[in-house]
């Protein structure tokens, strides 16, 4: 199960419906991480439009819900166009609104995506036990978005394998590694113990999605290795 909602539309399109939301990050005197407007809506977008890719979506829209004040919506909109430019996405449609008759404390975000996909989604795959797994990047969550900027998987490299024949992709969110292995296959449930993965906590937050998971058959393996390069972690089977 994804974070997503699909509507059925016309001439055959389903539109893919994707979000996130961060609170308490930003530039505010009582927010837990200080960092600038344009980073907090990149990694909204990121979390978002990961979401939407792995779903089959090609976003078209983000709507843009902002609680940081009117002054900051152009950094918030430029974080957005950042994340767009990495993951190639063009003519991306940048709207929303501003919480502007009062200043809250701490800074909210919301930010929602929009694609569209040919056909239906499909549905959730069996488990065989042939699959290969791994997790590129790594799980970070806080100032270790920031001080480990080097160990997130790029957008650009999440969408070329996403799209890549026969590979499944999932990003992984603040529930940790383990849970959506758990939403990646219709007749398996994971309890972590059947796999080791060296130097990766299954159970840590994923902050932005600072990794996601690649499920893919042994026959494009090394091609894997060559495009995710240092990123890659492989989940091995106990």
């Amino acid at each position: 199960m994804r974070d997503v909602l699909y509507i059925p539309g016309g001439n055959g399109e389903t539109l893919v419906i994707s979000s996130d939301n961060s609170g308490g990050i930003g530039l505010k005197e009582a927010d837990h991480v200080k960092v600038p407007y344009d980073t907090v809506a990149y990694f909204a977008f990121r979390t978002a439009v990961m979401e939407n890719l792995s779903a089959g979506g090609v976003p078209f829209a983000a709507v843009l819900h902002n609680f940081a004040g009117d002054e900051h919506w152009h950094s918030l909109a430029g974080g957005i166009e950042k994340g767009a430019e990495e993951a190639g996405i063009v003519d991306l449609t940048v709207t929303g609104s501003t919480e502007s008759n009062f200043a809250l404390l701490q800074t909210a975000v919301g930010l929602i995506i929009i694609g569209k996909m040919t056909g239906s989604p499909e549905a959730l795959p069996l488990y065989t036990g042939r699959e290969k797994l791994a997790v590129i990047g790594l799980p970070l969550v806080g100032e270790e978005v920031l001080d480990k900027t080097g160990a997130i998987a790029p957008l650009s490299l999440f969408k070329e394998i996403t799209r890549m024949d026969g590979v499944r992709t999932q990003p992984v969110g603040s529930k940790g590694i383990l849970y959506e292995l758990n939403q990646l296959f219709s007749n398996r449930e994971f309890t972590g113990d059947e796999f080791s993965c060296k130097g990766v906590d299954l159970l840590k937050s994923g902050g932005p999605s600072c990794c996601f998971i690649a499920s893919y058959p042994r026959e494009v393996e090394q091609e894997i290795l060559m495009k995710a390069g240092s990123f890659h972690h492989q989940l091995e089977i106990n």
